[in-house]
């Protein structure tokens, strides 16, 4: 494009003549030394690449012939989505948001059913006190009160439907029993189809929240597998999800992991310069719970580290396995057993090694998976391409004969018009089978022939006549 004079001019003072064709301006040192290492052209970075870059910037619009300033705004804003979309852009496979979600579903489900299960609690026991001493999970007790209703009806019957729901028939035969001399007032059945209405609310969330929990569970596997693998599904979605994103997790170091969940304890502690938390979101690991109290510290550490690299992997590998986790998890087993024992556990030098050469197993299995799926799909694909292809094939033919019937019809008529006064001896059967549909080709040698076959008539009777 025409350059602009004042930048014309710019140029000419700092850049020399022989050096122009080569020189190139760029606005960061990075990308200047990186094309310097690639391409051999010296690049200028400093404060006057940038005025001259932010005057292009400003009067593009003015050096570029046809165009104007707001086809230029446009043009950055269309350039700004694009540019975002591209940094947004990730596999859909691998999303971490969507566990963040569910974990704080989950949490949130625990505690609705938690209160509407002891409003269920409260609301039947006025009716049925003595249930409540004998099963004490929230979800049986709402489909026991469902199934049971009034407890005046509730028979030798019935015992085969508690056993179902309780799995004990033991606490079966205690709450028949208990039904039979219970202590509760009597209730009218509209607030039992009320009481009934809202177990089944109550039920329907608990099998929503247990669906959930697989979900969430194949979900860790495809994005975290490592991180899943070492510490559990729902300690790693908690540790993803207070940190905001596996990347975010990814970065921190190992003590920031150790204490994430307890900063108001640190902030305390600090504050009043006391002791510091040990452990934050990583004490619902069932390994913190097995070691000694006087070990607790040192394996929470422990496990801090290795959750670390578990989530480094995860989140910077190409094909994401749970072979590193499993490794990870061994580790610290053998550290809890260090701990107890005294047996030395191995090197992580060793372990690591073992751990690359199954990892590169895996990952060569699961990509010859991929290209076989990318094959078959490739060749659907091409069928289905291939049977459109037939199809319009098929209609087109279909047209053309439609469009030829009309025009085939004509041509028989013209041929029977000319072929009747020139040949009248001929058999009625011979004019049956020209009735018969022809191919084009031998409909227009016919007409041909017999075309000849008249000129060669006219000129033998001109010649008799002469």
């Amino acid at each position: 494009g025409v350059l602009h004079e004042d930048l014309r001019l710019l140029l000419d003072t700092h850049l020399p003549a022989k050096r122009r064709k080569v020189v190139l301006g760029v606005a960061d040192a990075k990308l200047g030394a990186a094309v310097l290492e690639e391409l051999g052209c010296p690049c200028q970075s400093g404060g006057v690449v940038a005025e001259i870059l932010r005057g292009i910037r400003l009067h593009f619009h003015a050096l570029v012939k046809g165009l104007t300033a707001q086809s230029a705004s446009k043009a950055q804003l269309g350039l700004g989505h694009s540019y975002s979309r591209a940094k947004v852009k990730f596999n859909v496979n691998r999303v971490d948001n969507m566990i963040i979600q569910s974990i704080s579903l989950l949490d949130q489900l625990d505690k609705d059913i938690n209160t509407f299960s002891m409003r269920v609690r409260e609301w039947y026991g006025y009716h049925f006190p003595e249930l409540i001493k004998i099963v004490g999970d929230n979800a049986t007790y709402c489909r026991l009160a469902k199934f049971i209703g009034n407890r005046k009806a509730l028979a030798e019957e019935s015992l085969a439907g508690l056993e179902e729901i309780v799995m004990d028939s033991a606490k079966a035969q205690a709450i028949l029993e208990a039904s039979r001399s219970s202590m509760g007032m009597d209730i009218s059945p509209i607030d039992l189809i009320n009481i009934e209405s809202f177990s089944s609310r109550v039920i329907s969330l608990s099998e929503y929240r247990r669906g959930l929990q697989e979900y969430l569970r194949s979900k860790m596997s495809q994005v975290a597998p490592s991180l899943s693998a070492l510490i559990g599904e729902v300690v790693g979605a908690r540790l993803i999800s207070h940190a905001g994103s596996l990347t975010n997790l990814a970065k921190y170091p190992a003590s920031t992991v150790q204490i994430l969940g307890a900063e108001k304890a640190l902030f305390r502690a600090l504050k009043t310069r006391g002791n510091t938390p040990k452990y934050g979101l990583i004490f619902h690991s069932t390994f913190i719970g097995r070691a000694a109290a006087k070990n607790k510290g040192r394996i929470s550490r422990y496990l801090a580290n290795k959750c670390t690299i578990a989530s480094r992997i995860d989140c910077f590998s190409e094909v994401p396995t749970s072979v590193f986790g499993d490794k990870l998890r061994e580790q610290v087993e053998e550290r809890l057993a260090f701990y107890e024992t005294g047996e030395p556990p191995r090197k992580n030098l060793d372990v690591m090694k073992e751990a690359m050469v199954e990892a590169s197993e895996v990952v060569a299995e699961v990509r010859r998976k991929q290209e076989k799926k990318e094959k078959k799909k490739k060749k659907r694909e091409k069928r289905r391409l291939e049977a459109l292809a037939a199809a319009e094939e098929l209609e087109d033919s279909v047209l053309e004969e439609n469009e030829t019937e009309p025009k085939k019809k004509k041509k028989k008529k013209k041929e029977q018009e000319l072929e009747a006064p020139s040949e009248p001896e001929e058999n009625g059967l011979e004019e049956e089978e020209e009735e018969e549909p022809l191919p084009k080709k031998k409909r227009k040698l016919e007409a041909e022939t017999v075309q000849l076959d008249k000129k060669k008539k006219k000129k033998k009777v001109k010649e008799v006549e002469d």
